[in-house]
């Protein structure tokens, strides 16, 4: 990714890394904790502990950078518990190009390690140095955990409702996958010592910014290599999600089209090779991918006006865009 170019970004991504490597240091018994090393070990983007320290370095020296290692931890490990457990919901035969865990070993064991997880999450916010923040980082951390869970259920139902609205759509995305790049940046602020109306600005960005990530990682599953993204490509219309852009289709074909549309829909075929190339077939006739790129600029140019009244260093604010200008080059 271009933003991994930046020699803060570089410093950030390997401290984390040293960091990650000795989370679990061999830990018994191995059947638990060997689950967990591998979701953490087989990639990943690594952006949301690289937000919460980011948002650490806007307050403070290298002294404070640490202080924030906590909390990149926290909401790595809980990002990887969900994915652990959406992986069994959505039965993917791959992670990051890798086999699933509940794939490489059984999903009693997925469901175990992932609780795990969970629970590790919480560890690692209440070893954050300045102990008098911790309730605060707590009250965050549950608010945006219970929020990612409420969006995997609107996902969940989604997939049963024969109707759904944009702004529901994009109500579940932002639960989903949002409110956890904004609780990175907020957490991150607020164990630097940030007050909380930068935490608050913080936090709105970072929501800005995963709506408009995840628009974008909708193009790709849609319209992606499938080796750059190490995902099935149009994964999505296999499993009849109804993203944003079926749902934007839906609404601008005609009737005879949009009865295909629902039929594609109602059920998943052996061969679904052919369903994939019509469906998409049908979006870039309506030039849907092009209203989508729309709608996930405009988000971003929301989130660079809450990120302008942040009073934090300006260069670390500047990395900040960096990273999220990169988030929108990726091909994977």
């Amino acid at each position: 990714m271009p933003y991994r170019k930046l020699p803060q970004i570089q410093d950030l991504y390997q401290r984390f890394l040293d960091r990650l490597q000795h989370a679990e240091d061999g830990r018994h018994p191995r059947g638990l904790y060997e689950p967990i090393e591998y979701i953490l070990s087989i990639g990943g983007k690594r952006v949301r502990p690289l937000l919460a320290l980011i948002a650490a370095c806007m307050f403070g020296d290298d002294e404070t950078l640490r202080a924030g290692m906590p909390v990149a931890m926290a909401v790595e490990v809980f990002h990887n518990f969900t994915l652990l457990h959406d992986d069994i919901m959505d039965q993917s035969p791959l992670r990051r190009g890798q086999p699933t865990v509940h794939r490489k070993w059984d999903t009693n064991t997925a469901i175990l390690s992932g609780d795990l997880m969970l629970i590790q999450a919480y560890g690692y916010l209440a070893t954050v140095k300045d102990q008098h923040r911790v309730p605060a980082l707590l009250k965050t951390f549950n608010r945006v955990a219970t929020g990612v869970c409420e969006g995997q259920q609107f996902d969940v139902d989604f997939e049963r409702q024969s109707h759904v609205t944009i702004e529901e759509y994009l109500k579940m995305i932002e639960l989903k996958t949002a409110v956890l790049l904004g609780g990175a940046l907020e957490m991150g602020a607020l164990a630097a010592g940030a007050d909380q109306e930068d935490a608050d600005h913080l936090y709105a960005f970072g929501r800005l910014t995963g709506l408009a990530f995840q628009l974008h990682d909708d193009l790709l599953d849609a319209f992606g290599n499938h080796e750059d993204t190490g995902k099935l490509t149009g994964n999505d219309i296999i499993r009849n999600k109804k993203t944003f852009l079926y749902i934007k289709t839906l609404e601008a074909v005609n009737d005879r089209d949009r009865e295909e549309l629902i039929d594609w829909f109602s059920h998943t075929p052996d061969d679904p090779a052919p369903k994939v190339a019509r469906v998409t077939e049908m979006m870039r006739l309506r030039g849907i991918p092009e209203l989508v790129e729309k709608m996930r600029d405009e988000f971003q140019r929301d989130a660079y006006e809450h990120l302008d009244q942040v009073k934090g260093d300006p260069e670390w604010k500047a990395v900040l865009r960096a990273v999220s200008e990169g988030l929108l080059e990726r091909v994977s």
